[in-house]
């Protein structure tokens, strides 16, 4: 599988500039990891963390973890550097740039361009460095489907909470959690559903952001149900203990997983000629057809991408 297909349940966030972190990043069972250049690096220390993580990027022992730099948005000056010493330098070793803050679907197109004229110059191949876009103010959520279409590069559309609430003004200072007297529905739902029906629209996968109360487990795994039941394809982990939540939390229940294979089992039976050529049918108290399979293909492809297996087996009824 490439970046663009590989399961994203965990992405864990790192500071570029320490060497403590990215060694201890290697050891964990993320399904990637982002080595950061923008909030989690410091004005100051951004020179020396280039350097730090293209030569972490470069002595590899990552796995099968997909490898991403986040670098700074282009509203700043260190954007063209960020992006021209890292993959010059450890682009072979890179799977995806991750870039924040994304307004328009014309920021995504000069990084684009950007990434390819290092590609060309550096002999590597066209197109295989992804794009991760992340939308953290209302300009770039009214743009998202343009986002989402700007590049072939494009893999994930990924929700940035901290910086959106503060874009609209939210009156709430934790992250992630309902704003103090929203007390019906949740106050997320609609950036979330956005952001989701660009991706799934375009297919590319669907990114939620961090919870920052690190040590409370139990909220994490309550925030993070909420865009795992919508469709989203993972979420942000900030620390270690976070991420087994985020692995369980998008992978499907083993017995959701037994009865997707079933159906799929049940359904392609059924059909044959040996099924009795049916459009419908039953297994046990449940009525399937087309519409059922498509359901259970997509707990199935989550399932099999998780390295899940069955611990039940549907078999045909006896003549």
């Amino acid at each position: 599988m490439t970046s663009r297909t590989r399961p994203r349940r965990s992405c864990l966030a790192v500071p570029g500039s320490s060497q403590k972190f990215i060694d201890k990043a290697r050891t964990l069972n993320s399904d990637q990891i982002f080595l950061d250049l923008e909030d989690a690096c410091a004005p100051l220390a951004k020179p020396g963390a280039r350097k730090t993580i293209v030569e972490a990027l470069n002595e590899g022992g990552w796995g099968e973890k997909i490898r991403v730099v986040r670098v700074n948005d282009w509203t700043t000056e260190w954007t063209y550097r960020d992006v021209t010493e890292v993959v010059e330098g450890a682009g072979a070793n890179l799977d995806a740039i991750m870039l924040p803050k994304v307004q328009t679907a014309e920021q995504v197109v000069a990084l684009d361009l950007l990434l390819t004229q290092i590609e060309k110059t550096m002999g590597y191949e066209v197109g295989r460095i992804g794009i991760e876009a992340q939308i953290e103010n209302a300009l770039g959520l009214t743009n998202v489907n343009a986002i989402a279409t700007a590049s072939p590069r494009v893999e994930t559309i990924i929700f940035g909470p901290a910086d959106f609430m503060a874009s609209i003004n939210m009156k709430s200072l934790v992250v992630g959690e309902q704003p103090p007297g929203y007390d019906v529905g949740d106050a997320y739902h609609h950036i979330l559903m956005s952001i989701l029906m660009a991706a799934r629209a375009h297919d590319k996968q669907a990114i939620d952001g961090p919870f920052l109360q690190i040590r409370d487990v139990d909220a994490y795994r309550r925030v993070a149900g909420r865009s795992a039941a919508l469709g989203f394809d993972g979420k942000w982990v900030l620390h270690p203990g976070q991420i087994d939540a985020a692995n369980e939390t998008f992978s499907p229940l083993q017995r959701d997983y037994d009865h997707a294979e079933n159906i799929l089992d049940a359904y392609e039976y059924f059909t044959s000629e040996a099924g009795g050529k049916k459009g419908s049918a039953m297994i046990g108290d449940e009525m399937i057809d087309e519409a059922s399979r498509k359901m259970a293909l997509v707990i199935s492809g989550k399932g099999r991408a998780a390295g899940m297996e069955r611990t039940d087996k549907w078999t045909p009824p006896e003549s």
